[in-house]
């Protein structure tokens, strides 16, 4: 047991964003975290490629290196904050400093969903702990809520709006009605959307979020490719006003929920009533909303992503393994929270094509008699009933006909609409939001 170090030396790969807001709050707050820990937490190193930008922070001389390695490897560094994100560079800088006996602090969440069982069994071979705070929402701190606050139940299921980008954009929408490509390219231009904004829109950035905190939820890993994934491409102006007619608000949410076949794993767009309070999240916001067995029901809200929040969780991350490193001590919260036999272990997800909800429909028809019953017809033959129907324009060529659904399952849904669409009168693929009315 070392209980006579004097300070924790704190190296950081990655100087971008949210490496330059660590630094900040590293340097600007370091007595605050000083007395948060018993003893000084000191930045040794930095590390980029980009050695000349003006990032606003004066670095004391030989701080700022160009090699991530000399990080990973420096004797006078006890942790190492990867702040370089995607799974290629960041993935060595990160096996390495574990190799080395250094634990690590990561916001990268592609890395932890996709490379989590490899970087898991290097941490618990090592002895070392691993901090990911600002791997999901941000500056929330749901990550320890998982694995520390909520320890003693049995998560029943979790919905997440865990994308700023994407709960920006249909927010906006909502707001003023606008379509999804004139909002999306304001986005980019205020730099809330990147330049290629597939990542998020396409749904991408929220599975790798949502595999991590199915992971904290159960101790299983999810692989990406079971988690079913749908974007907000094709949400449209329509489908806002028919969910603010009929009392919901569509939200882009990761979903899971236990089931007796397995974890339920989806992400894609969903229709909630707007009474709920995760229906008012708004803006660039993020929200995890957890059921446990015996706690019930909790909100977790706040900014989702930005330098300061997420630097704010990344030290957060540091400051308890810094804690741990004076004291001794290492792996006395294992990584997911669960001590298992296997760290390693997936857990068994439920078929998509087996879930059941109610379904909202926009089905653009040509308008003569019959068509409606020629659809309920289908609908009816795949067992799904309809709770409500609402056609506007009505003596127009060709008008909107949209449907909501009582309860009915993926699969019966997914034959229905394969055969509404060949229907004659039917003009367009039909567009298909799922309805959660049951958070």
């Amino acid at each position: 047991m070392n209980s006579q170090r004097k300070e924790i030396g704190v190296g950081v790969v990655g100087f971008g964003t949210v490496g330059t807001g660590t630094v900040r709050l590293l340097l600007e707050n370091a007595e605050h975290l000083r007395k948060r820990v018993g003893i000084p937490i000191r930045l040794v190193r930095v590390a980029d490629l980009d050695l000349s930008r003006d990032r606003g922070i004066r670095l004391p001389e030989g701080v700022l290196v160009s090699d991530g390695m000399q990080v990973a490897g420096d004797p006078a560094v006890q942790i190492v904050v990867e702040l370089v994100g995607g799974t290629g560079a960041a993935k060595d800088y990160l096996l390495a400093a574990v190799k080395n006996g250094k634990s690590v602090v990561t916001a990268n969440k592609a890395l932890l969903a996709e490379c989590g069982p490899e970087i898991l069994k290097a941490v618990v071979s090592a002895g070392v702990d691993i901090g990911f705070e600002a791997s999901v929402g941000g500056g929330i701190p749901i990550i320890r809520t998982l694995r520390e606050g909520l320890a003693a139940n049995r998560i029943r299921a979790i919905f997440g709006i865990i994308n700023g980008t994407c709960n920006y954009i249909l927010s906006r929408m909502t707001r003023e009605g606008r379509p999804f490509a004139d909002v999306l390219e304001e986005a980019q231009k205020t730099g809330l959307a990147e330049a290629d904004p597939s990542f998020d829109v396409d749904g991408i950035d929220t599975a790798h979020k949502l595999a991590i905190l199915v992971w904290l939820a159960t101790g299983g890993h999810v692989p990406l490719k079971e988690i079913f994934v749908e974007g907000i491409r094709e949400i449209a102006p329509q489908d806002i006003a028919f969910a603010k007619e009929f009392g919901y608000t569509i939200k882009l949410l990761a979903i899971a929920k236990e089931k007796g076949t397995g974890i339920e794993v989806r992400v894609h767009p969903t229709m909630i009533p707007s009474h709920y309070l995760l229906a008012t999240v708004d803006g660039a916001n993020n929200a995890v909303y957890v059921k446990g067995d015996f706690v019930g029901s909790s909100l977790s809200v706040g900014q989702g992503a930005g330098m300061l929040p997420t630097a704010s969780a990344v030290v957060s991350d540091v400051i308890e393994i810094a804690r741990n490193l004076r004291k001794g001590s290492s792996g006395r919260i294992p990584p997911s929270g669960f001590f298992l036999s296997d760290p390693a272990a997936r857990i068994e997800v439920a078929p998509f094509h087996q879930v059941s909800c109610e379904y909202y429909l926009r089905i653009h028809v040509v308008d003569r008699p019959g068509v409606l019953s020629r659809i309920a017809g289908v609908l009816g033959h795949h067992q799904i009933s309809i709770s409500s129907v609402l056609q506007k324009g009505r003596g127009e060529s060709a008008v909107p006909i949209f449907i909501v659904t009582h309860r009915a399952k993926e699969s019966d849904m997914r034959s229905a609409l394969a055969e509404v669409d060949r229907l004659p009168d039917v003009l367009d693929r039909t567009r298909m939001i799922r309805i959660e009315n049951n958070l």
